[in-house]
Formats: C-alpha cells, sequence, structure tokens
C-alpha cells in the first residue's frame, strides 16, 4: 500500500516559488501536510475525505511511504501500532521495530505493518515536521489519515481515533532513530560490496550562507539567504548545461573542472557565534570529475555558519553505503574507527543531522554527470548542490549512451514555460 506525505499551498505553487526566489529570504511555508492528497480530520476542509486505511484483524500490510514533501523531514507513526522497517531507497535492511519514523524529503521507506490492536477502536496515522534550525518558521500542522478495522465497530458510532506519540519539531536525537538502527541484510542472497580501497578521499561541507543583496527583502538586511557544499554556491549555468557540454567535449566556459576536495577553509565548524566573514560563499558552476571504477569516501560534515540543521543529501546516479554518522565534528583519526564496513545500510539520500557529519562510500560504475544536492528544496535553490562527472571507462558498456534522437531542441526554460503558461525567468534557466 502507498502512503504518500505531501505539502500543500493556499497559493500558486509557482508564485510561492518566484516571489521567495526574487526576495532573498525564505519561502512561505506550506498551509498543511497531506497523507495520500488529504490534510486529514484536524483541517475541517478534509474532514469528509480523509484518507482511511481499512485492515482486517491480524494480518499484516507492507506500507511504502514517501516524503513528497520539499520542505521538512517528517516524523510518521500509527498509533499503537509498532513499524518493522524491511527496506528504504530500494533496498532491504535487516527488519528493526520502531514506534515512529523519520523520513527525509524524497526518500521512500517500507515499513510492515501488523493489524494487530482492538479492532473496535480506531487510529491516526499521522506526520508532522521536525525541523531544528532556530527561528525559522515551519508548518506545524499534523496530517492525519485513519487506520480501522473492518468488521470492527458499528459505523453509526463514531469515536476519536488515537493519536500516535511523535517526538517534538525540534527532537534531533530523535530523528537519528532510523540511521541509527539501519543496516543491510549482507547475508547469500542479498550480497553487499563496500568499497573497502578508497581511491578518492573527499570532505565537503553543508552550510546555511547569506549573499550581499542591495534589492532583496531577506531576513538578513542587506543579504539574500545562500546555501553552499565546500563554500561554492551551485550557479546553473545559463543558456546551455554541464551534461550537453561534457558530452560533446565542448565546455566553453560552461562549467569548471575545479571543485574543491576538502573546504577552502579549515575552521571550528559546529562553534557557536562564527565570523561573519566565514558565511560569504563564492558562486560559481564547479565539477568534480572522478575517473571510472573509482571507490570514493566522502565525509558530509555539517556547520553552524548561519543555521545549523539538517540536510537531506541526494546524489543522483548512485546509491551508497553510509558508514558511518555522528553528532560535532568530524575526527579523522578517531571517527573512521567506528564506522560499519560489515552490514552498512545502501542509500541514495542521507540526512546530514544537525551539526553532524556523514560518511558515504560508492564505486563510479555509472559514466555521465550526476547531481549532488539538499534534498530540501529552499537549500538546493539557494545552491546547496554540485556536479560529479564520472568518465567513461574502457568497454562499450562502460560509457555514455549518446542522447536519444528524440531529444528535445527547446531549452529546460521553455519547456517550464510552456507547461506553466509564465514568462518569468526561472532560476532553471
Amino acid at each position: 500500500m502507498l502512503t504518500v506525505i505531501g505539502e500543500w499551498w493556499k497559493e500558486d505553487i509557482v508564485q510561492v516559488y518566484n516571489d521567495f526566489k526574487t526576495s532573498g529570504g525564505d519561502a512561505v511555508h506550506s498551509d498543511a501536510y497531506t497523507i495520500n492528497g488529504q490534510p486529514g480530520d484536524l483541517h475541517n476542509c478534509s474532514n469528509k475525505e480523509t484518507f482511511k486505511l481499512n485492515v482486517e484483524h491480524g494480518k499484516t500490510y507492507l506500507l511504502r511511504i514517501i516524503n513528497a514533501a520539499v520542505q521538512d523531514l517528517l516524523f510518521f507513526g500509527i498509533a499503537k501500532h509498532e513499524l518493522t522497517v524491511v527496506g528504504t531507497d530500494g533496498s532491504y535492511v535487516k527488519p528493526f521495530k520502531v514506534e515512529y519514523i523519520t523520513i527525509s524529503p524524497g526518500q521512500t521507506m517500507d515499513v510492515l505493518l501488523h493489524a494487530n490492536q482492538e479492532p473496535l477502536d480506531r487510529y491516526y496515522m499521522a506526520a508532522k515536521a521536525y525541523s531544528s534550525a532556530l527561528n525559522v518558521p515551519f508548518d506545524t500542522n499534523i496530517t492525519t489519515a485513519i487506520l480501522q478495522y473492518k468488521k470492527g465497530r458499528n459505523s453509526s458510532i463514531i469515536i476519536p481515533p488515537y493519536m500516535p506519540s511523535l517526538p517534538s519539531s525540534n527532537d534531533t536525537n530523535a530523528s537519528t532513530n532510523i540511521i541509527s538502527q539501519m543496516t543491510s541484510l549482507a547475508d547469500e542472497a542479498h550480497p553487499i560490496n563496500v568499497p573497502m580501497n578508497i581511491t578518492t578521499n573527499l570532505f565537503y561541507t553543508v552550510s546555511v550562507n547569506a549573499l550581499p543583496c542591495s534589492t532583496c527583502h531577506s531576513q538578513i538586511p542587506g543579504n539574500r539567504l545562500s546555501a553552499s557544499i565546500n563554500n561554492v554556491s551551485f550557479q546553473l549555468p545559463s543558456g546551455n548545461n554541464i551534461l550537453k557540454a561534457y558530452y560533446n567535449n565542448n565546455n566553453g566556459g560552461v562549467f569548471e573542472q575545479d571543485f574543491p576536495d576538502v573546504p577552502p577553509q579549515l575552521f571550528d565548524f559546529t562553534a557557536s557565534n562564527l565570523s561573519m566573514s566565514l558565511r560569504t560563499p563564492s558562486v560559481d558552476t564547479e565539477v568534480k570529475v572522478l575517473e571510472y571504477g573509482s571507490t570514493v569516501e566522502l565525509v558530509l560534515q555539517g556547520t553552524n555558519l548561519l543555521a545549523g540543521t539538517e540536510h537531506p543529501i541526494h546524489l543522483h546516479g548512485h546509491s551508497f553505503y553510509v558508514v558511518g554518522w555522528g553528532f560535532g565534528n568530524f575526527n579523522k583519526d578517531k571517527d573512521p574507527l567506528t564506522y560499519n564496513l560489515v552490514d552498512p545500510p545502501y542509500l541514495n539520500t542521507v540526512a546530514v543531522p544537525k551539526n553532524g557529519w556523514v560518511t558515504i562510500r560508492f564505486h563510479t560504475q555509472n559514466p555521465g554527470v550526476w547531481f549532488m544536492h539538499c534534498h530540501l528544496e529552499r537549500h538546493v535553490s539557494w545552491g546547496m548542490a554540485m556536479t560529479f562527472i564520472v568518465k567513461d571507462g574502457k568497454n562499450p558498456e562502460e560509457q555514455m549512451l549518446p542522447p536519444p534522437p528524440d531529444m528535445p531542441q527547446c531549452s529546460f526554460k521553455q519547456l517550464i514555460q510552456e507547461k506553466i503558461g509564465t514568462t518569468t525567468d526561472l532560476a532553471t534557466d
């Protein structure tokens, strides 16, 4: 059964996007979260249409939960029912039981629901935001659906459903309940291939920043909000794209191949009251080129520059093993000793905890141009992104495919304008 948690605005979403890009500030937060398209019966507008999941007592159901919201990680639980996590991002994990899950935007999670509670009662399925950044507005509403048993209480007798106990919206320790327990099956039927002999070591900081802007109306006077990886705020090339330029071997100033392997300046990344001089990133289109067949270890380090907060990082074109994570600054001498190299989870999205770090490892076996970015829409829009280029291997099956013959000749900007009927300049140029 598919359970999609979404986000809903009372306004035109394209206008919401354009307004916050123009203002230099944050987007207006959503008016409600939704479960399978409905905010739930805590909202009058959704009272009659609230999604209801009908189950039979004694049966076990597989729920595939998707966080389709764009601004926050979410806590999700079902009143009086344990959830057994069995997979995420399309990969199996060793089953473990939880009272709630924490799920990042764009992430999928497979859980078993055991319908073993009192069939005469009803139970809320509920989700709420986890948002740890101080003084940052977010949607504080709880979205609900209702789990009810077939052949349960007489339908003419309506009783209030039980509500699950979800963590506080700023409970950072609670937000790690999934990553702290998740491991791969790693058995004969489900082998794994954790990179051991690392050929490429990378250390990337992920930060919220500020850029000077005399015409913006941001929360920070005289500045617009920005974000970066290794203090580089990613800028999409205008009138061209990296993939086309790389494939045609015609860079022509579209991008530079000098994305830094380490931050340009080392400091106490998670300290309080960091210097204002550290907050301004460069704004560039830079890529990191990787040889085909490389084994990469990448440490993602959160910072406390403008706002220490969580960052769900998603890598296109590759899945990766999460071999370690922790709070505070990564310690290159001590923390690798705690890595799980036996059965680490295999993901394509991982949340870097607030003022913490995550280490991932992956094989570069998919040639092409691959985007890596924060899955919080405001952060990627502000520039928390970068691009890997994986070079071709020697064999034909290790090389990029040519573009399809029906590849549209118009730009992505033109396609978007045709779909939404606007001539507004878009950041996706």
